[in-house]
């Protein structure tokens, strides 16, 4: 199986090690350098309701990038389009992840992105792929990046995560999820709603059950509405 290594503190590169044969997949453009003894395609994984369903669910590219090592070993590069960490996160029998929008880099070619449905509440005000979201299958690895810093958590049984949303990268496909417009848990709507606005908050994600969720420490949408923002 291909190997990959997240090398640099600050805006680091994945690194890709692979023996001859083996194939990874990766968001377009996400290549930076390989050596002559890859090759380098684009390509419509899973055919072109897949790639239409990903492209919708999850920003994702509509052709992808396939790197082979077809004349030998070989190593190459890979960055994700926003500054900040990345993930390598196993998946296997019982252990695959769905993934916020913009999130995934890379996988190897034994994980394969799918395409499935969500609540209607959570398509409304989740944010996270409307009515539909992307889940990792197969057994393999797959790479994910976050906007800034990156840390994992841990949930248990009685022991609920409140995340906003916008930090939200990837979570465990086991976990129970629920939207919120605030961190409270009374109030009527019309109380969460002002509270939600005076915190600041907006949407949260209440996540229960066990398993782990990544998280990054800048929120994308607040940092291009910044940007954006005219000069005083």
């Amino acid at each position: 199986m291909p190997k990959f290594t997240v090398t640099g503190d600050v805006d680091p590169f994945l690194h890709v090690a692979m023996r001859q044969g083996e194939t990874i997949y990766c968001e377009s453009d996400a290549m930076v350098m390989m050596e002559s003894t890859l090759d380098l395609k684009g390509k419509m994984r899973g055919g072109l309701g897949s790639a239409l369903m990903r492209t919708f669910a999850n920003g994702e590219s509509f052709f992808q990038q396939h790197i082979e090592a077809t004349r030998g070993d070989g190593d190459c590069l890979l960055s994700p389009t926003l500054p900040g960490a990345m993930q390598i996160v196993d998946c296997g029998a019982g252990n695959q992840f769905i993934i916020s929008d913009g999130a995934f880099v890379a996988a190897s070619s034994g994980v394969d992105l799918k395409v499935r449905t969500q609540s209607v509440g959570n398509a409304l005000f989740a944010g996270s792929g409307g009515f539909f979201v992307t889940e990792t299958q197969g057994t393999g690895q797959v790479v994910v990046s976050g906007f800034g810093s990156m840390s994992m958590l841990d949930v248990e049984p009685g022991k609920d995560a409140i995340i906003d949303n916008s930090h939200v990268v990837a979570w465990d496909s086991t976990l129970r999820y629920e939207v919120s417009i605030t961190t409270g848990t009374s109030g009527g709507f019309l109380g969460n709603l002002i509270n939600s606005q005076t915190s600041g908050e907006g949407i949260v994600l209440r996540f229960s059950g066990r398993g782990k969720i990544y998280v990054c420490s800048r929120n994308r949408a607040a940092f291009k509405a910044w940007m954006q923002a005219p000069a005083r």
